[in-house]
């Protein structure tokens, strides 16, 4: 393990690896990262809780009003945040390209936020949440991955490709003391997860048994990604200043999907 990033992030969120960097955000900060070699800042106008990957050079940005295509500085809206007094937080695509993302009310993490779904439209999928966050899927993408981190719980759903509905809800795993933070998935279909106030990264098996902890020297991860050429980097960001870590846990991971804008 070896700090790759001594970016000192407020609260760095939402890693993602694409063509030779890595991508993130620190969204108290209201930055977003890239990291080749060399780190370039660019800022934010609003705090950014999650970001995706876009074709063309293009990056999908979850902000404070709502949810925005941005290239080098420039913002084109794609949704409105239904709900401005709430703020979007952990989101990930589908394998079709559906944007799924949360939303928490800052800082007080009231049972009020919502789980949204951006295609063609942006669609309340589930509400009474007070914070999102490991949204992931299976490498099959029938599995679908989501916590709300005060609970600490993380539940695993049956997810229909074509359709993008999740259904049969259950429990896959229960953290504890620290709280389920952003996940990725690796090749063998393993949830890696961020474990906020624990200083630690977990791997479960698709049954949800843990199967490693490795340790980070930081107490609050957020959450981690896949990176480098061969996808065998383990990248973790974290809070309150500790930066980005790194290590290579013997697993790899695999391609992030993109958003797919409807015409």
């Amino acid at each position: 393990m070896e700090r790759a990033v001594d970016s000192k992030d407020r609260l760095g969120e939402c890693p993602l690896w694409d063509g030779g960097a890595l991508w993130w955000v620190d969204i108290h900060g209201k930055v977003l990262h890239r990291f080749d070699g060399k780190l370039v800042t660019y800022a934010l106008p609003e705090m950014a809780g999650s970001i995706a990957l876009m074709p063309g050079g293009w990056l999908l940005a979850a902000m404070q009003t709502g949810i925005y295509a941005w290239n080098n500085g420039q913002l084109r809206l794609l949704a409105k945040n239904p709900r401005p007094d709430h703020r979007f937080n952990d989101g990930r695509c589908d394998a079709q390209g559906r944007f799924w993302v949360g939303s928490l009310k800052d800082p007080e993490f009231t049972p009020t936020g919502t789980l949204y779904r951006l295609g063609s439209t942006l669609v309340e999928k589930r509400s009474g949440i007070c914070v999102p966050n490991s949204t992931a899927w299976s490498p099959d993408g029938k599995t679908m991955y989501f916590a709300d981190s005060p609970r600490h719980k993380i539940w695993a759903y049956d997810y229909d490709l074509e359709t993008g509905e999740a259904a049969n809800e259950r429990l896959f795993a229960a953290p504890h003391p620290g709280f389920p933070d952003g996940s990725c998935v690796d090749a063998d279909g393993c949830l890696w997860n961020a474990e906020y106030g624990a200083g630690r990264v977990v791997r479960y098996t698709p049954q949800g048994k843990v199967d490693r902890v490795i340790e980070v020297p930081a107490k609050e991860p957020t959450c981690c990604c896949f990176g480098g050429a061969a996808l065998d980097i383990l990248y973790i960001t974290t809070a309150n200043g500790a930066g980005v870590w790194a290590t290579r846990p013997g697993s790899t991971g695999l391609p992030e999907a993109r958003f797919k804008e409807s015409p």
